[in-house]
């Protein structure tokens, strides 16, 4: 059997969403590599076999060797992808001309149709029936005007859609399956959690020429990472900053807007307040690392990879009590209401003028990221994705 993958993020910079599929794509090939799976890398016959007149059934489908189901797979992507990953035994196959939603919902589904499709981002194709979608929340209903119209639009149909008629929905979190249930028509039966890992922070090395970069002294900063999205509530966040008083310490937030995605945030700050925007997993790591502590104050989130990147580093956490993040943070964290400036402003006091609750956290977190791993969650998927062909 083909197993096709939508590629499609590999046109995106790295986030959240992203950085799950990058992350399942690298273990799936190592476990291929290893034997962990029932798949090898095969040259697929090329559009010229195809052109001669072989149809999706001489090109594709499974083999059967010493009594294992084999399958193949493929990274399908568009003609305008940013990087290519390093892979040794998952092809890559830059397809078709078009670019965005349009490749997605008409070149991908002709290229994926003798085979499963397996979409890891949130969208996938409205004509393709035999596929696999990874939705890792629905925000567009919760909060649609944290969003631009045109999004909004696309993503509801797009995710209505998969929701109906997906083979099997994958989520990061119970509290994504009960979102999922409620607006995209999905069957409870055939949506699957599997929690995201935290592996790729610890992977790479520190880059402490940030702190220059930013004027930020280690250990005097409170760090909040996400895009600039309403919902983030970063208004919130700041709001409470003005309720500390001229207590001796900046908060750094870190993370990129996109005008085409997201409504407009109205935010301001004091010179207090220093927005980094994008910043790589080098300076991030470092940045988790020099933070006094980590402040998540989001209204809503399908995962919340941030909390779960800070608690691998050894950050003491704060964090809302809403949507999924109790479910990551467990009692590693030190809860607020989102909705009250006044409560995130007394936690964060709390934990900026008490070292022994900081030293707690940041025991704490470290064994609640211990249960988070990108291992478990590649071999959980690609056990899925392999039911989804029988």
């Amino acid at each position: 059997m083909n197993i096709y993958i939508n590629a499609r993020f590999l046109t995106q910079p790295i986030t959240g969403v992203q950085r799950y599929a990058v992350e399942l794509v690298k273990r799936w090939d190592r476990m291929l590599a290893e034997g962990q799976a029932a798949g090898r890398r095969e040259e697929k016959p090329g559009r010229q076999e195809e052109k001669a007149g072989n149809g999706p059934a001489e090109r594709g489908g499974s083999r059967e060797r010493g009594g294992a189901r084999e399958h193949r797979y493929t990274l399908l992507a568009p003609p305008d992808i940013l990087y290519e990953p390093e892979l040794k035994h998952i092809r890559l196959e830059k397809v078709g001309k078009l670019r965005g939603h349009a490749w997605e919902q008409f070149a991908l589904p002709y290229y994926a149709r003798d085979g499963l499709l397996v979409n890891l981002c949130n969208t996938g194709p409205l004509a393709k029936r035999n596929q696999i979608a990874t939705i890792h929340d629905t925000a567009v209903f919760e909060y649609p005007e944290s969003f631009t119209f045109s999004f909004r639009s696309a993503y509801k149909v797009i995710q209505g859609g998969l929701g109906r008629r997906a083979k099997t929905i994958l989520t990061v979190s119970q509290f994504s399956k009960s979102q999922i249930m409620r607006h995209c028509g999905a069957n409870e039966r055939k949506i699957k959690v599997v929690p995201l890992g935290k592996e790729h922070i610890g992977e790479v090395q520190a880059d402490p020429g940030v702190y220059a970069k930013h004027g930020l002294t280690p250990k005097n900063y409170i760090l909040a990472v996400s895009s600039r999205n309403p919902y983030k509530n970063f208004a919130g966040l700041l709001r409470a900053m003005e309720r500390l008083g001229d207590r001796n310490y900046e908060i750094a937030i870190a993370g990129a807007s996109n005008s085409k995605v997201f409504g407009r945030a109205e935010l301001s700050g004091s010179e207090r307040v220093k927005w980094l925007g994008y910043v790589s997993d080098e300076e991030l790591k470092a940045l988790f690392e020099g933070a006094a502590c980590f402040v998540f104050p989001s209204f809503y989130e399908g995962f919340g990879l941030p909390p779960l990147e800070a608690m691998a580093c050894g950050t003491p956490i704060l964090a809302s009590r809403a949507a999924s993040i109790p479910e990551v943070c467990g009692e590693a964290c030190l809860y607020f209401d989102p909705h009250d400036p006044d409560d995130i402003a007394r936690q964060i006091g709390r934990v900026m003028d008490d070292p022994e609750l900081r030293t707690t956290l940041r025991d704490k977190g470290y064994r609640r990221a211990d249960a988070f791993s990108w291992d478990a969650c590649a071999r959980e998927t690609l056990q899925l994705i392999q039911e989804g062909v029988r």
